[in-house]
């Protein structure tokens, strides 16, 4: 194993190189982003590189790395039996990672992978491009957007950004001031000319504008990721121009229910201004997402036997603990985004007082497979749901529908093995009892996809990648950092009172609002979307200790740089340099 990810990290870096490495160039690949078989040029290019970011964003590569950094989410050994993966989640979550690091690793190789095909489907458009087809032209400049905005993930991540214009060429590495005025450039070249309505997936003018405002939000750490940042009128201005740009084209409308922005429908929510399009060809993707927190002896999709949680990371008690702190009553009954109930329990077997899996075998309500819903976002308690029976069928009614029980706790060896119910505890951490099975409360933000049969592939669910909420979140901490703290809680509390299908959880609005606070509501509204470390980072707040993390090296905010991809650039004397610290 260890084999085959250094020499897939190695040419996801060799790839970066040039003529020397040119026979282990990837092939473009024969696809097309209907499904349609034979691909025609355009298609044929940019599908390999829009396809590719789901596996930049998979949850064992960089949305696992975003993740698990922060302090949002910490993934135990569970029970000692599931987990470890050669402890690179414990690592990295006590930043205590080094260049070895898998899930590092496995991050890099492949976003420069992504990299790659972007300059692939580059290369071929270019010259139909300067032939007149208007039609690639416009597909170049996406994909010389893709190429920005996969850069600005490396800067983000490892503070360097790969100028790299053909295969042939070897990449010169930019870093600073140097990388992200190449990042800025490559977006402004393009943000006049892309197009304006393909669609929440594909790259569109939108989507360049927040990129350009994320840019000049994390410049000032971009400049100096090790000091304190030094956030200019200048950069936050263009913060303000660009999420205006985005917020006066009347393009974009706030989703009344929270949760359907993570639904299988969500391809055409008109708050989403850049997700993963999972249809047509694309549709082979994960619904990871969705499934990787939730617990193992959880069936969230009865028609789909085979699918279950794996009881991967949870949030952490501190996570958790800033809700609990920042309303007088449950969030649950406060936040809209907190949680959603879907399941119909009826309130004569919510009492579970003096049942075990022993003795409530009458203990159950009946559903249609297809009507059966997990409960969304912070999952806490005893769960419930579908239960199969000895020989691996799920138990049903007599007319046929699934029976819907208190999920028995399977996963494990822990003491409630068998016997007890899943039962997910606010305390989890690396101790015996805090990594058991059940512990940490989990997160359903994403929906179990219905056309997911094993939670793994096809499912219909949008990566989200960016939406209003974030633009209007940014348009406040630039204003706030400019002085205008009126127009930052107007900001602020347009994102916070905009959850209004369910009223009586709608968030009221604040009086006041500070950096702290707006941190604070940062992490209520997009939390497990990949932004807690930046944000960390940017608040100064990186350095701070959490559940079984200490550390509080500034060198640590951002990752090694792989081993082997220094290792595989040595016959290229300084190209790769490794980060400080490691």
């Amino acid at each position: 194993m260890k084999k085959n990810i250094f020499n897939k990290t190695l040419l996801g870096t060799l790839l970066l190189f040039g003529a020397a490495c040119t026979d282990l160039e990837e092939p473009i690949l024969d696809e097309s982003l209907a499904g349609e078989g034979q691909a025609e040029p355009i298609s044929g290019a940019i599908a390999p590189a829009y396809g590719q970011i789901s596996q930049v964003w998979y949850h064992t590569n960089y949305y696992g790395l975003q993740l698990i950094a922060s302090d949002e989410a910490i993934l135990p050994y569970r029970g000692g039996t599931d987990w470890f993966d050669g402890g690179k989640f414990l690592a990295t979550h006590q930043h205590l990672m080094t260049p070895g690091n898998d899930l590092v690793g496995s991050s890099w190789n492949e976003l420069t992978k992504n990299i790659s095909r972007a300059i692939s489907a580059i290369e071929v458009l270019r010259p139909l491009a300067d032939a007149g087809n208007q039609q690639a032209a416009s597909a170049l400049y996406e994909m010389i957007a893709l190429r920005a905005y996969l850069n600005m993930l490396a800067l983000d991540s490892w503070g360097i950004a790969f100028d790299k214009e053909d295969s042939s060429d070897i990449s010169v590495i930019l870093r600073g001031d140097e990388a992200i005025n190449y990042i800025k450039d490559e977006f402004l070249s393009v943000v006049d000319l892309i197009n304006t309505d393909l669609g929440p997936g594909r790259l569109t003018q939108s989507a360049v504008y927040g990129f350009l405002a994320r840019l000049h939000l994390n410049a000032a750490v971009y400049r100096d990721p090790y000091g304190t940042p030094n956030f200019t009128s200048e950069d936050m201005n263009k913060v303000v121009e660009y999420t205006n740009n985005i917020i006066g084209s009347g393009k974009f409308n706030f989703s009344p229910e929270y949760f359907d922005l993570f639904n299988d429908d969500n391809n055409s929510n008109s708050e989403i201004i850049f997700a993963l399009d999972q249809r047509g060809v694309l549709r082979n993707e994960h619904s990871r997402w969705a499934y990787w927190s939730i617990a193992g002896s959880m069936f969230p999709r009865p028609e789909s036997p085979s699918a279950d949680g794996t009881d991967g990371p949870a949030f952490t008690s501190d996570f958790i603990q800033t809700w609990m702190d920042a309303y007088e009553v449950d969030p649950a009954e406060a936040d809209a985004r907190f949680f959603k109930m879907n399941e119909m329990i009826p309130e004569s077997i919510q009492d579970l007082t003096g049942l075990s899996p022993l003795n409530d075998e009458d203990n159950y309500y009946c559903i249609t497979d297809e009507d059966f819903e997990m409960n969304r976002g912070v999952l806490r308690g005893v769960q419930w749901g579908p239960r199969k029976g000895d020989d691996g069928a799920f138990l049903r009614c007599d007319d046929g529908k699934v029976r819907i029980y208190p999920v028995i706790q399977r996963k494990g060896n822990g003491p409630d093995k068998d016997v007890g119910y899943v039962n997910h505890t606010m305390m989890v951490d690396f101790s015996n009892e805090g990594r058991l099975h059940n512990t940490g409360f989990r997160c359903a933000k994403y929906q179990f996809s219905h056309t997911s049969p094993d939670g793994n592939n096809y499912s219909s669910v949008d990566l989200v990648l960016m939406r209003l909420a974030e633009i209007y979140l940014m348009r406040a901490e630039a204003k706030l950092r400019l002085g205008d703290s009126a127009g930052a809680l107007a900001d602020m509390n347009a994102v916070r009172t905009s959850r209004t299908a369910r009223p009586e959880v709608t968030p009221a609005a604040l009086n006041s609002i500070d950096l702290d606070i707006l941190f604070r509501e940062r992490g209520f509204e997009l939390y497990w979307e990949g932004f807690r470390r930046a944000d960390q980072i940017r608040f100064g707040k990186y350095e701070d200790s959490w559940t079984e993390k200490t550390d509080t090296d500034v060198y640590k905010r951002l990752f090694p740089i792989p081993q082997s991809a220094i290792d595989g650039a040595s016959n290229v004397e300084g190209f790769l340099v490794q980060n400080q610290g490691y």
